[in-house]
């Protein structure tokens, strides 16, 4: 399919309802038909004979089955072989936080011990480096990423300057939350082995946005939702860990593969459902039917071309260089429109329920910014739209 078809005309392959402007697929993504019919239809032949699907087929622990690899470590090996590393090291998880917890609960930490974390995490991995600092009686500290930011060399400098005899962990982002910068990454990362300390990436809004190779960045961990810009259903995402990292790794649930290594401990951690898992292939496989490249591309195109529109429409400044927006990008709205969180709550309600726009709203540095979400269901007429709004309130 050539990016000459992207837009408008992309709707059909979801049931995003069409009455909506969505702008804000990196939140919880928006998987397509495809993909959903693919599931179901796993469903149904797990439903078909529930306890042979699971207890037999899904994972090693599984009892006598004639498959020659078990259901999880078949789609687990698709999706390794999409991030550039080897199917023994990746097991799925339901979502990117789940990941970062998996890690940080294993940690064994001393009174004093530091974790590293930076101002521009997700807040529910904010907390859970709290509690489990908090725990152990170890510091969080904080290390104040500037934003907008000109120069991604002034992050580095940062990272290096938080960086303690003392610091056990660094938790980094790939591309932040809030401020959706694309961080440079494996140079962040080499600054952390430099002082020996390992590295977690909460990679949530990589996978599908941008090309990753995550043995490539040389970091320890790596988690990240594959049902955002992967394509997959609802609650699923994938943790990477170092083979060397592993043996003292484990899920949150502890279960029936405790003391069985890594891929069966997290492979079974109790009945739940696990398609979509399962069709994380077929979205892969759907992405590279449209062409991984071309999607790419087309997204940064038009989350650039909506800064930059934007931007001069407003009369505001670009919040970051290019090299560092991949799919999504946040942009300062005009400043009559508010300054707090509450005003900001307001005008994501607004934009919803009365001019029909999806689109999230945050409040940082004392004012109002949009994050803009590009996907090959949006066209430049979207953004339009949402400025015509914008300008109205």
């Amino acid at each position: 399919m050539s990016p000459l078809n992207f837009g408008r005309e992309m709707r059909a392959h979801w049931l995003l309802d069409p009455a909506i402007t969505y702008l804000n697929h990196g939140t919880v993504g928006a998987t397509p038909r495809h993909v959903l019919e693919v599931q179901q239809a796993l469903r149904d032949e797990m439903e078909r004979q529930p306890a042979r699907f699971l207890l037999r087929e899904l994972s090693a622990l599984s009892g006598p089955s004639d498959r020659a690899v078990p259901r999880l470590r078949e789609a687990a090996l698709a999706v390794a072989r999409f991030l550039g590393v080897r199917g023994e090291d990746l097991v799925f998880v339901d979502n990117a936080t789940t990941g970062v917890n998996a890690v940080l609960r294993s940690l064994k930490l001393s009174p004093g011990d530091e974790i590293l974390i930076t101002n521009r995490a997700y807040g529910a991995v904010l907390n859970a480096a709290r509690f489990v600092a908090e725990q152990a009686q170890a510091r969080l500290v904080e290390v104040r990423f500037p934003f907008p930011v000109g120069d991604p060399s002034a992050l580095i400098n940062a990272l290096d300057e938080a960086l303690s005899p003392r610091t056990r962990l660094a938790i980094l982002d790939h591309i932040t939350a809030e401020t959706a910068l694309l961080l440079p990454l494996a140079e962040m990362a080499a600054c952390c082995r430099a002082a020996g300390v390992p590295v977690l990436i909460d990679g949530a809004h990589a996978p599908g946005a941008i090309d990753l190779n995550i043995a490539s960045l040389g970091v320890d961990y790596y988690t990240g939702n594959l049902h955002k810009w992967a394509l997959a259903p609802k609650g699923c995402a994938f943790l990477w860990a170092a083979s060397e990292r592993q043996q003292d790794l484990h899920p949150p649930v502890i279960s029936w593969g405790l003391g069985r290594g890594f891929t069966q401990e997290f492979d079974w951690v109790g009945t739940k459902d696990p398609t979509p898992y399962l069709a994380a292939p077929a979205a892969l496989d759907l992405m590279r039917e449209w062409g991984l490249e071309a999607m790419r591309n087309y997204n940064h195109r038009l989350a650039w071309e909506a800064a930059s529109r934007l931007s001069s429409r407003w009369g505001t400044d670009l919040p970051t260089p290019e090299a560092m927006v991949g799919c999504m990008v946040t942009l300062p709205l005009p400043k009559p429109l508010g300054q707090t969180r509450e005003e900001a709550a307001r005008l994501q309600y607004t934009l919803l329920y009365e001019h029909q726009i999806e689109a999230p709203v945050l409040c940082l540095e004392e004012r109002l910014w949009v994050r803009i979400s590009a996907q090959i269901y949006n066209d430049l007429d979207d953004i339009e739209r949402f400025a015509q709004v914008v300008e109205l309130l």
